[in-house]
């Protein structure tokens, strides 16, 4: 019995696209692109792209590490020399003497201001080679305390200290030759030279310059 297509039945069959099977896949594949024949084609990946952005993260983070660098090198800072203390101690007591000197001069007269003005002056060039030599040890000036000098006279009032005379001058210069004696014993090389020079200065200002002036002690 014949049968007849009816209005659902299709006329015709499909005929498979047999191209659909041939085709080649030429889609972008992770590494690259497929050519025609198949085979995988390398592709050049694009430069990245420097953007404002990026440089402004990377200057950030070059600024954090030179800052880090820095506190880095802070921290380790070397122990001051151990020469140090001896050497600011006898600035300290040159400073004071030159100061000392200048003020007893102000008042004196005649040889006595010329003999306490010379000491000033010795004095002060004590200091100034204290201080080459701790600036060449530390790469800075010392930080220098005042040193305050007893006038060996009795005060006449409780509230007006006397003014320093000769007398003072001679027991600072005193104080000050034994001071760097000592300290000259305890370190060696030119720092040795320098105190000892310096112990023999100040024990021939007092006890030749001035001992006619302020008297025998």
């Amino acid at each position: 019995m014949n049968t007849f297509p009816g209005p659902d039945t299709p006329r015709y069959a499909s005929v498979r696209n047999t191209n659909d099977e041939n085709r080649c896949d030429t889609g972008d594949g992770p590494l690259g692109r497929r050519g025609g024949n198949g085979r995988m084609l390398l592709v050049p990946s694009r430069s990245p792209i420097l953007t404002r952005r990026r440089v402004l993260a990377g200057g950030a983070s070059l600024a954090l590490f030179a800052a880090t660098t820095a506190t880095s090198v802070a921290c380790g800072t070397a122990p001051p020399p151990p020469d140090l203390d001896e050497l600011t101690t006898a600035l300290d007591r040159a400073r004071a003497d030159s100061r000392l000197a200048t003020d007893v001069a102000a008042s004196a007269r005649g040889p006595v201001a010329a003999a306490l003005t010379e000491v000033a002056a010795e004095r002060a060039a004590h200091a100034e080679a204290l201080d080459e030599e701790i600036v060449r040890m530390t790469g800075h000036s010392a930080t220098t305390t005042s040193v305050t000098t007893t006038p060996t006279t009795s005060p006449t009032s409780s509230t007006v200290p006397p003014s320093p005379t000769a007398e003072d001058v001679i027991g600072a210069l005193r104080v000050s030759a034994d001071s760097a004696a000592q300290a000259a014993a305890a370190l060696s090389g030119y720092r040795a030279g320098l105190l000892a020079s310096i112990s023999a200065a100040c024990t021939a200002a007092f006890s030749v310059a001035l001992t006619p002036i302020g008297g025998t002690r």
